[in-house]
């Protein structure tokens, strides 16, 4: 067929991240706002850590992510606050009065190896409304996964 390419596979057969900066999207404005009565959501795959977030090592090899797994639906214009509700819903340890919430995005660079960067420290959860009211997915793509380190 002309005019297509075949895209690039990894060593285990599947095709890599589209290449392309995954830092945040500074120039951009926040997304829009989305119809929650007609569209469909999308799933996110949340994982749960007491003391702290998941190695990148533990995201490596498909189908052998950490066992704490939490399978959440949600829109693309969630906060950070609609996430933690939903976090604290099946996570006991994360319902504690004094528990805090740190939240780390996992993602394949472009190489196919998994980074795990930190979007919110506990501390900065504590003090500023700020963090809870930012829209989790201006920095988080589909099929990237969520970590919760519970302290």
């Amino acid at each position: 067929m002309a005019g297509y390419a075949e895209p690039a596979k990894r060593q285990g057969g599947r095709p890599l991240p589209p290449p392309g900066n995954r830092g945040p999207p500074l120039s951009k404005g926040p997304l829009p706002p989305v119809d929650r009565e007609k569209t469909c959501p999308l799933l996110l795959r949340v994982f749960t850590k007491i003391g702290g977030h998941h190695s990148k090592e533990e995201f490596q090899i498909r189908g052998k992510e950490p066992k704490d797994e939490v399978q959440i639906y949600t829109w693309m214009d969630a906060t950070l606050r609609e996430l933690t509700d939903l976090v604290k819903e099946v996570a006991p340890a994360a319902r504690r009065r004094d528990a805090l919430l740190s939240f780390a995005f996992a993602y394949p660079d472009r190489n196919g190896r998994f980074v795990v960067r930190e979007v919110s420290s506990p501390l900065s959860l504590f003090l500023s409304s700020y963090f809870l009211n930012r829209m989790c997915f201006a920095f988080l793509q589909i099929g990237d996964y969520l970590d919760v380190a519970i302290q």
